[in-house]
Order: structure tokens, then sequence, then C-alpha cells
């Protein structure tokens, strides 16, 4: 078996039941629907591993995996792209013209024998593997800190096996396992609004069936298994540097290093461009590297329908060609594509999200044309895909209003009246009127106006909101600032866990490697780190960004703060044929037996005289058809688990 991107799966049977032929089998069949080039299975007594591999780097087209190193007893099954392979060379004192030859998989076992069970604390980039170590009778394994990789298992005491795989349908598939509902996970799932107030990062949606979290190792050893956490995202201190222009040079340095070590594959490389600053970036950096490679940047940008009408209001921007476009010219070296996606929708499209992502999810109005985009790139021979997904927490967050309120408790008079005044003039709006609208928007800020899914006595059975208030580093969103809530996305296993699984389960199924330059650790460790000050300057929110990619982008993307991207607003409007029907189904969970005892039933009838009858497209922005549409697709997922 060849290393690259792919599923791993294994079992370790530490009693006295030996491993059937058939439980492999089940195992290696619920990988079967993945684009492959390679499968591979390797036994040794008492373990089973097995892999499902897409080559990705070219150093994935010369490593079998498993990888067995006989003369040490050890065996690995990776999913792993590193991005210091370089720095792991120098470490392990590989020579130099032999590391082409090594793949990532072979590499980290090596790290492994070196290091043991602390390999984890010298890994960068996107991982999910697990070594078996003959010698200690021990499986040592890990998954990487942003959770871009996923790794689920079923710790069976009573059998005394362990199994493990890269998604959790093969799992449900093992003799003796329970395919129901774990009802503490969907009650959190319905409870609360926010990923980051799942208490629990452990669980998955399937009694029996365990996660390893985002930044976790695990040993399995005498039939123990434990599972710790690592590589915390936090800065510890506040990076002092001379001048802005020491800053913008090292955010360059970070972000181009980031973004280029995404750029290892020798097939074609694409990216998802919207309008801003983010993605904007992302292909401008990585347009001009590929350049010097005689490579061309592929873009993929989501556009609504011919018939949409925009409903928005004048700083909104569905339809984000016109900055796209200005992007491109700038950047060039892009061969960029626009989807539409005639006649796809949020609702038709949720049994095939579901049956993607393996669990109920909140945020819908992409996932159809997402998975366009991803099919598009692998027809165009894509292996990485590039996205700015979490720039909005790294490169360019700092909103001036919160700037402002931040000078207002350190009683910075003066910076405050000076920066409001910047503000106001590159926005051309007079002060008074930015003042007022200013301070709406502060006072709204914390409120909880998105419903609660969950049945109130469902609720109180499953303890649900005692567990929360009792769980250790949790903070209610409600009671955090924005730059609280900001490091509580990234401290937050569950949010970390439901973006890498996303993005992990679109590259398994569509053989290409979705890679975050944003995401990146050292861009969020460098981001978190830097001043306030830094953020918002001289008129300009995220300010940062905008000045260093002054040789990068356009000016009018780079500077503009009139008018924002509004992916999304259409997904009333692509529904419109399917709207009763939609609204049939959610009053249906009100007469439905089961699910009427978990679902918040009243707040669904009171949701439902509230948004009327008409698929009105301005209900794309309103609590209470969002509220609708999540309880719809809960709905058809706990449906599904308890047949």
């Amino acid at each position: 078996m060849r290393d690259g991107m792919g599923s791993i799966v294994g079992i370790f049977s530490w009693g006295s039941r030996p491993i059937q032929q058939q439980t492999r089998e089940n195992l290696m069949s619920g990988l079967a629907s993945y684009p492959a080039d390679d499968r591979h299975t390797w036994q040794s007594g008492s373990v089973f591993l097995g892999s499902c591999q897409r080559w990705i780097t070219s150093e994935s087209r010369l490593e079998r995996q498993p990888y067995v190193d006989e003369s040490n007893g050890l065996a690995i099954v990776a999913d792993a792209i590193l991005d210091n392979r370089e720095e792991l060379r120098r470490r392990l004192a590989i020579d130099a013209g032999k590391l082409a030859g090594i793949g990532d998989g072979e590499l980290i076992l090596e790290a492994y024998r070196k290091w043991g069970t602390s390999v984890y604390e010298y890994l960068l980039g996107d991982y999910a593997f697990v070594i078996w170590d003959e010698p200690k009778r021990m499986l040592f394994g890990a998954r990487d800190p942003l959770g871009h990789r996923t790794l689920y298992y079923r710790n069976d005491r009573s059998l005394g096996q362990f199994a493990f795989c890269s998604s959790m349908t093969p799992l449900q598939r093992l003799p003796d396992a329970n395919p129901g509902l774990n009802m503490d996970w969907l009650a959190e799932f319905l409870a609360f609004p926010n990923l980051s107030e799942f208490s629990d990062d452990n669980s998955s949606p399937f009694a029996g069936i365990g996660k390893l979290g985002p930044g976790r190792y695990f040993t399995l050893r005498n039939g123990i298994f434990t599972a710790n956490a690592f590589g915390a995202l936090l800065p510890n201190e506040t990076l002092r540097l001379r001048s802005d222009s020491e800053y913008e040079e090292a955010f360059c340095d970070v972000f181009g290093a980031a973004v280029n070590a995404r750029l290892r594959t020798f097939r074609e490389v694409g990216a998802s461009l919207s309008g801003g600053l983010d993605s904007g970036a992302v292909a401008g950096f990585a347009a001009n590297s590929l350049r010097s490679e005689g490579k061309v940047l592929h873009t993929y940008s989501y556009v609504p329908p011919g018939d949409f009408q925009d409903w928005t209001h004048a700083g909104a921007m569905p339809d984000e060609r016109p900055l796209i476009r200005q992007t491109i010219a700038h950047v060039g070296n892009i061969r960029e594509e626009y989807l539409s996606v005639p006649g796809g929708d949020p609702y038709s499209d949720i049994d095939d999200t579901l049956a993607l992502r393996e669990e109920p999810y909140k945020f819908f109005e992409n996932a159809f044309w997402v998975k366009s985009i991803y099919a598009q790139a692998r027809q165009d021979g894509v292996g990485i895909l590039l996205t700015g997904a979490q720039g909005n927490h790294t490169i360019s967050w700092g909103s001036a209003p919160y700037y402002f309120s931040y000078l207002l408790k350190k009683f910075r008079w003066l910076k405050l009246y000076r920066e409001f005044q910047q503000y106001s003039r590159q926005l051309r709006v007079k002060r008074s009127r930015l003042f007022r609208a200013l301070i709406d928007q502060r006072q709204h800020e914390g409120e909880r106006s998105f419903p609660a899914m969950i049945h109130p006595e469902f609720a109180q059975r499953s303890e649900v909101y005692g567990r929360r208030e009792h769980a250790d580093g949790l903070d209610s969103l409600s009671s955090l600032d924005e730059r609280a809530a900001r490091e509580n996305h990234f401290a937050s296993s569950a949010v970390r866990h439901a973006i890498g699984s996303s993005v992990s389960a679109l590259s398994h199924r569509y053989g290409l490697w979705e890679r975050d330059p944003t995401s990146d650790a050292r861009v969020i460790r460098f981001c978190l780190a830097l001043p306030m000050e830094q953020y918002v300057q001289n008129g300009f929110d995220r300010a940062l960004v905008r000045r260093s990619l002054r040789h990068i982008l356009p000016d009018s993307v780079r500077l503009n703060q009139r008018v924002r991207g509004v992916q999304g607003v259409d997904w009333v409007h692509r529904m419109r044929a399917s709207w009763p029907v939609f609204l049939a189904e959610a009053d249906a969970i009100r007469r439905d037996s089961a699910a009427s005892e978990l679902f918040n039933v009243e707040q669904i009838r009171l949701s439902l005289d509230r948004i009327g009858t008409e698929p009105r497209p301005e209900l794309a922005c309103d609590a209470d058809a969002r509220f609708l549409m999540q309880c719809v697709i809960a709905f058809r997922f706990v449906k599904k688990a308890i047949r």
C-alpha cells in the first residue's frame, strides 16, 4: 500500500478471541467507496492493519502502507501529510538525498523510533496515525491539533478487542456492535447552538464508538486505553516587535511558509476563491509560488443562480464575481471556474451530507455547493484544494467596534477619538450615524436569539445543562467578548473536530486533500499573539493583513470595507419548489412518537407560525427558518439511526 491521503483501519485483540476474517472484511468493505490508488492489509497474530490510500505527494507513490519495520517490530498506518519534513530529516540525521524516497508514514515511524510516544511534539501537518509496537505489545496513535484527519475507535472490553477507523460506519459493522444513539451526545447537539459549548471531546453520536479528539494521542496496553491532550494552540505571551513593517514582514514569512507547505503534490492545485481577504491571500501567495514551478492555480467560486434577486442591504454582496475577477486579473496565473450549481439546494442535499459526515450538522447553507467544488476539482485533476476557511479567526480577525470598546475600557480616549474619526472617514459615514450604529451593535452582542432544539423534559432527563455548568475550562459564548470567543474557538475540541471531520470526510469521498493555511498551527499562534493595535489601525479593521497584502491583492479588494460577501443567502430561494415539503417535514417532528420526546416541539410550532407558508428570500437570515432546517436535519439523522 502506498502512503498518501487515505483511510486507515485496524484491530488489536488483547484477549483470547482471534480476529475473524469476516471482521477484517467488514472493516475494509466500509472503505470500498473511497477513491484509492491502492489498498492493502497486514496482519501479525493479534494485530490487523488496513489502508485505503490515494496518492497525493510524490513521496506517496513510493511507500507501502501499512509500513512495516520488521527488524524493530513496528508497523504503522497513517493518513498524513507532514509540513516539516526537512526539519525532521535534520533532527533524525537522515541523508538529504534519501528524503525524497521516504513517505510521511515511514518518516513518522522513524520519529517514533527516536522519540517514542512523545513523537507528536515534533510533527507539523495534518495527520491521524496508529503504530503497533510489538516489543511493548502496545498500540499508539495520534491526531493533529486541528483535527484535519479523523480517528474513531471501538474498545470492547468484553471481547478483548480494540478497533479503529478513519470513519464510524465500518465500526458499526463489527460483530456485537451496538448501532444505537449516544443520547448524551444527542442532548448536547440539540441543546447548544454553539459547538464550543460541548463538554465531552471523546464521544461520538453512536453508543460504543469514541473519537480521538483533535490534539490527542492514545496508548492501548494490557487492555488499558488512555488518551491525553497535546499541542495547545494559544500563545503564552503577546508578540512585541519594533515597528509595523516588522509585523508585516513576520506575517508574510509565517503565512507564506504555511501556504508553500500546502502545495506539495504531483497533481494539480486548486483553491476556493471568494471576493474577500482570506481566500484572496491564499490564492495570491499560492499562484505566485506555483508560477515558479510552471503550474497554474485552479480556483473555484460559488455564485447564486441566475434567477436570484438580491434582497440584501447595500453593504452585502451575494454575487462576488466583480471582486473575484479583480483579484484574478491582479494576481495572474489563475484558471477560474464559477459554479452556480443548477438545481442544488440544502434540503434535497440532507441525506447525502448525513451519509458523508455520519452525524448531524448545523451549518447547512453551503454544504451542497462545497461538494460541487470538490467534484469539479477532482474532475480537473486537483490533489490539493486550498481554502481560507479559518481566516476570520486568524489572519483577518479584528473588528473596529471591538477595538473601540477595548480602547474605551483602557481609558485611551485620545487614541479612541483618532481611530474613530479615521474609521468614519474611510467608511464615508458621518460620525454621529456611525456611533449610533456601533452602540446598537454592541448592545445586541451576546444575546441568545437562537432557540434550543432540545425538548425541555429531555434536557432535564439528560441533565445536559447541569453537565455543561460543571465542565472544566468551558465558557458560554454569551459571556465572552470577541477576543475571548476567538480563543475559545481554537481551545474547543468540539469546534476543531466539527471543522476537521467535515474536511476529512470530503477529502476521503472525492480523493483530494483540503488544506487551509489560515488554520496552520504556526499561523494561529502568530495571529493570536499579536497586540490589538495591529488589527485596527488608521481607520481600517483587519489592518495587518491589509497592509501585508499590498503587493498581493488589488487595492479595490485589499482596502474594501464597504461591501462584504454574503454566501448562502440564496438557500430559501433555492428551496422554493420544496418549501411546502420542508414545512410539512418540520411539522411532522411534532407528531412523531419518538422525536416529539427529543425535540422542542413547542418551539417548532412557534417557528412555523412565525415564518408563514411562503418561501420569502429574506428568511435565509431568519433564526426561526434556520432553526427549523436544523431540526429537520437532526430529525433525519435520528430516524435513520434508530431504524
